[in-house]
């Protein structure tokens, strides 16, 4: 809970009487390596904040999984666009490894806006942070190469390389297995 209450206060401060909101809306919750925190077709109830492991975002394409995004640990996550709306999920929220995090549900998440001293400047914050951050994917991935994408990934996620398979990393960056190996032996030195 204290990485949780660290996070927020990131965006707003909290107060002794926040702190106990948060503590009564937030409520623990595990996944094993490989279970889903949301499917495709469900519509997504909670937000989560991951205390210990690693999500990943994917979307399935004529069998074929790509990888948009990950959480790891003092992260939030959620698929935002099925949450808000109440609507079925077209995306999957995966655990890449044993995963514990703290989720909160949709009303109750509407509670702790209303609730929390700063709670609507919160909300509008990680909004507007959740929109620039996707803004910001969403050009690389028309206007960079391979090569950059992976430096992006490497930027954003440093911890990430020994802990996600290659053929994961591969689809975030938008190539095949194979093209990452090469970009990876290029960089080691390494010329096929």
């Amino acid at each position: 809970m204290t990485l949780l209450l660290n996070s927020i206060r990131q965006f707003v401060p909290l107060s002794t009487k926040d702190e106990a909101i948060v503590n009564q809306l937030f409520e623990p919750y595990q996944l094993e390596s490989g279970s889903f925190f949301l499917q495709a077709g469900d519509v997504c109830q909670y937000v989560g904040f991951i205390a210990q492991g690693l999500l990943r975002y994917y979307v399935l394409d004529d069998g074929n999984e790509h990888t948009y995004d990950f959480s790891p640990e003092q992260t939030f996550t959620c698929n935002y666009e099925s949450f808000l709306t109440q609507t079925p999920s077209t995306r999957y929220i995966q655990a890449l490894e044993p995963t514990i995090l703290l989720r909160i549900r949709y009303d109750n998440l509407q509670k702790l806006y209303e609730t929390l001293e700063h709670g609507q400047q919160f909300g509008r914050l990680v909004a507007e942070q959740l929109f620039v951050v996707m803004l910001q994917k969403l050009t690389s991935f028309y206007r960079e190469t391979a090569d950059e994408r992976y430096d992006n990934f490497l930027r954003l996620f440093p911890n990430l390389t020994e802990r996600v398979p290659q053929y994961v990393v591969a689809s975030y960056v938008g190539i095949k297995p194979q093209s990452l190996s090469r970009i990876r032996a290029q960089r080691a030195g390494k010329y096929y």
